[in-house]
This record gives structure tokens, sequence and C-alpha cells, in this order.
């Protein structure tokens, strides 16, 4: 069982404009929703996800746990191929159930990227060879390709990609040339589809990203880059180019941004608080609610933030890759205990004026929205839905920072002019928290029968899709005016609708 300790409330009275939004109360703190002050607005798609390239080619993938040779950490300290991956079949992009979750998290980006993007080869026809050339480890055809852009459109999505850059790619000097991009944008405008946005490479930081070959560093990435920027200015002039789409924050990274030179839309980057349990992350359960582990998002966007200010001052901020661990997520990523880092993190993100998060993924290994098996909803994804329902897109300031065992984060209500919507999460396994609210509310709290568990329970009710894949009713309870309280590790989104906040009136 998870036992962590509980933190003492420190008393907090925040005043703007002269008026009292959120102070202290012998119950907890006093929120005045009414009162609650805009402090920034999100993308339209801020809550977004990725469907590795892999899974549409078909490929090595994750390892499921429990599948021999993965065995504990302490059995086999040192990994091999054959104990990381195992072969995935291609996502069944068709699939009426995938359609319909994917749908209701409308609009969003869909990223198809990831490691193996880099070394994926796109033929010039219909006709893909049975086996990639020199330079290239995968094949993307054409007809593969068709069925992303189809299922983005039936789905509310908009594509963001990158592209191949391995040997594969590059002449006789190192250099990249553009022939594949070439190929994969005129394919793309003949289908009729489009590519919203796109990094040049995957993790170009990453020691052992296929895309970089021996002794390739800032300079030639640099020179690389603008090669591609300058094919993407003349070819696909309404696309946003995101750069670099590194996961590090080391001093690589900053050698990159550098060399790159100007020329991004926006700044994008990955994060992963830890490696998991595949690629030999030591992380245990017990880290998943502390402040500690919650608080590496911030400690990463730091750092990306001071590279823009610096390299691409003004330009918006994505972080277009992120999960509970890298190498496809801890056992318990699946679990209702990660929903806490996710709805956590977005709220964190969005506060803090990033504007656009892709989750990964949407359906693979054990950090998928979906069981990549049956593509039954996991708590993450209950939770991402609540977030697409009820968080709008103007980001308020609820006055209170974030703290061990209650966060709080306000947004403007969804589709619901006036109305404002509180998330709050109660990460303390022992206490229950409370709020005190002039205002009636509609309550939506989460929580599970265990920390561990892939069910979750809405207002006390399991959540789970109807006979025939339909979402069930998300049914609130209401809260009357006054204290409000949150059992111990619960998460809660509360909706008031006749708040009357000026901010939210448009």
């Amino acid at each position: 069982m998870l036992e962590f300790g509980h933190a003492r409330q420190l008393p907090l009275v925040c005043i703007i404009s002269g008026l009292l939004f959120a102070s202290a109360h012998a119950d907890g703190l006093t929120i005045t929703p009414a009162n609650i002050p805009r402090i920034g607005t999100i993308d339209q798609r801020f809550q977004s996800y990725n469907i590795e390239m892999v899974e549409v080619t078909g490929g090595n993938f994750w390892k499921p746990y429990g599948e021999k040779p993965f065995g504990p950490l302490e059995d086999k300290p040192t990994r091999t191929a054959s104990d990381l991956y195992a072969y995935r079949p291609l996502i069944d992009l068709t699939n009426a159930r995938l359609r319909g979750l994917a749908a209701a998290l409308a609009p969003a980006y869909l990223r198809v990227s990831g490691t193996w993007a880099n070394a994926t080869y796109f033929p010039d026809s219909d006709d893909a060879p049975l086996a990639p050339p020199a330079g290239f480890d995968g094949i993307l055809t054409h007809r593969q390709w068709s069925g992303v852009i189809d299922f983005a459109k039936v789905v509310g999505a908009r594509i963001v990609t990158s592209f191949a850059t391995s040997r594969g790619t590059r002449d006789a000097t190192g250099a990249w040339t553009q022939e594949q991009a070439r190929r994969l944008l005129a394919n793309t405008r003949s289908l009729g589809g489009s590519i919203a946005a796109a990094e040049f490479m995957n993790e170009p930081d990453l020691a052992s990203v296929d895309g970089k070959r021996k002794g390739y560093d800032a300079t030639e990435y640099g020179r690389d880059f603008r090669t591609f920027l300058m094919l993407m200015k003349q070819t696909a002039p309404e696309m946003i180019i995101l750069g670099h789409g590194t996961i590090g924050t080391t001093a690589t990274v900053t050698d990159l941004f550098t060399a790159a030179g100007p020329g991004i839309d926006a700044v994008s980057y990955h994060y992963y608080g830890a490696l998991s349990a595949r690629c030999t992350g030591t992380n245990t359960p017990e880290i998943a609610l502390t402040e500690e582990w919650l608080s590496r998002t911030d400690q990463t966007l730091d750092f990306y933030k001071a590279i823009r200010d610096r390299l691409a001052p003004d330009k918006p901020i994505w972080l277009t890759e992120t999960g509970e661990a890298a190498c496809g997520g801890n056992p318990w990523a699946s679990t209702f205990l990660d929903t806490f880092r996710y709805l956590d993190q977005l709220g964190r993100l969005a506060k803090a004026g990033v504007q656009v998060v892709m989750h990964n993924t949407l359906a693979a290994s054990d950090y998928g929205l979906l069981d990549e098996r049956t593509l039954a909803p996991r708590p993450n994804y209950w939770g991402a839905l609540l977030w697409r329902r009820l968080m709008g897109t103007t980001v308020l300031d609820p006055g209170m920072q974030v703290r061990a065992g209650l966060h709080v984060y306000a947004h403007c209500q969804r589709e619901t002019p006036g109305g404002v919507t509180l998330l709050i999460i109660n990460t303390d396994l022992s206490s229950s928290q409370a709020l005190t609210l002039p205002t009636a509310s509609e309550r939506y709290t989460l929580d599970a029968a265990t920390l561990q568990d892939a069910a979750v329970r809405l207002n006390g009710s399991s959540l789970a899709l109807e006979p025939d894949d339909e979402l069930p009713r998300l049914r609130s309870t209401p809260a009357e005016a006054g204290v409000v309280k949150f059992a111990p590790a619960t998460i809660t989104f509360l909706t008031i609708p006749i708040a009357g906040n000026k901010a939210c009136q448009n």
C-alpha cells in the first residue's frame, strides 16, 4: 500500500485588483469563482495525442510486461533488444471503437512520429518494396499514410509529424537530402490531406537516434535543419515549423537550438520524468503522488523557457511527446495512479502558458490512453474526456500555488459563458482537503477501489463503455455552496456555470 506523509497546509491570501479570490478559511481555502482572473489562453487542441509511426507501419515496439524473456529488473540489469521489444501489428485505424473514442477528444493534434520515423522509408508509388532500402529500417506505404489522413479527418484531428533523416536520406557527404520529405508532402496533398505542423526529426539530441550517423554534431544538424526549413517554406508555407523535438536538458540541446538558428514557429520538446523498468528505470509506485515527481515537469519546462526566451523570443511552446515514463511506461501507467500525473501535468502546463500537450500514446503500450489489445478506455482516457468536456481554453489563476497534498487549477468552463471549472487534485492518501465556495457547483470526482486499479469510478459509479461502444453519460452530483470536501487520493472537477466570471463571458 502507498503511504505518504501529509504536508501541513499553509494559509494563503491573494488579492488582485482589490478582489479577494482565494483566502484562508477554517475549513481550508475560500475561492470566489467570479473573481478569478484570466492569465492566458491555450490552443483549442491543447490536449492531443501521439500514434507512433511504428504503429502505422507495424514493427517492434515496447514488449508488454510479463512476456518472456522480460523479467524483474534484478534478474537482468542489462537489456537486449529481445528484452525490450516485441512485434506489434499495425494499428487498425478503421476500427469503429478507436475512431469513436478519438473523436470524443476532438479537436486535437494527432502526432505520427517517434524514433522509428527517423528511419522509415516512403516509396515513390503505391507499389512498396518488400524490404526497406539501405539506410532505412521500415516502410510507410501509401495505403498506410492514406489511412492516417482518413483517420485524422474522421476524428477531428490535425496531423503533426517528422521526417526521415537516417543514412538512406543522405548524400555522399552525409548531408540530408529532401527527396523523402518531398514525397510525403506531395502524397499528402494528392490525397486531400495536410500536415499542420512538423519537426525536422525526432529527438536529435538522443545518442541512439537512427537519424544520426556517428559523429553527427550540432553544426551538421544546423546545416540540415536549414535545408529542411528552406524546403518547407517553399512547398508548405502554411505548416507550423516545430523545433527541435529534443528530450534532454543538457548543453547539447542548447547547441542544437543555437546551430539551427531562426525559423521555427514554436518551440517543441519532449518530456518523460523517468525511464520505465524496461530501460532499467528504478521508480516505484510510491513516487507517483509526490510533489518531487509531479514537479519535474516544471523543471524541464523552465529549461525550455530559458532557451525560448534567449533564442526564439515570444514563440509558443509545445510539448509534443510525454507520458508516465519513457520506453512504454511502467506497469502502473495504465492504472488510476497515473491519472494524477496526467491531469496535474495538464493543469500545470496550461497555467504556465504551454499551448499544446501531446500524450504518448493513444493506444499503444502501458502509457496508452486505450488498451492496445481491446481498445478499452483506461483511467487516463476518462480523465482526458472530462478535461475535454469541462476545461475551456481560457486559463484562470485560482490564487494558490501547487503544493503537497492539494493542487487547484481553474479554467473558464467550456461552452458556458461566465462559467468556471476548477480541477482539484488531492494527492494525500490519508487526509481530506476542503475548499469553501460561495456558489453551488456540479461535481465530477474520480477515484478507484485501489490506486493501481485499471478501472475508475465517477462519483462512485464505475466508468465503462456501453454495450454498443457508446460513451456513458458523465453524470455530475450537485455540491451546495459552502465547504466542499475532497477525499484522499481523488481527482475532482467542479463546474460553476453561474459563476459570472467576466473573463469567461466570450
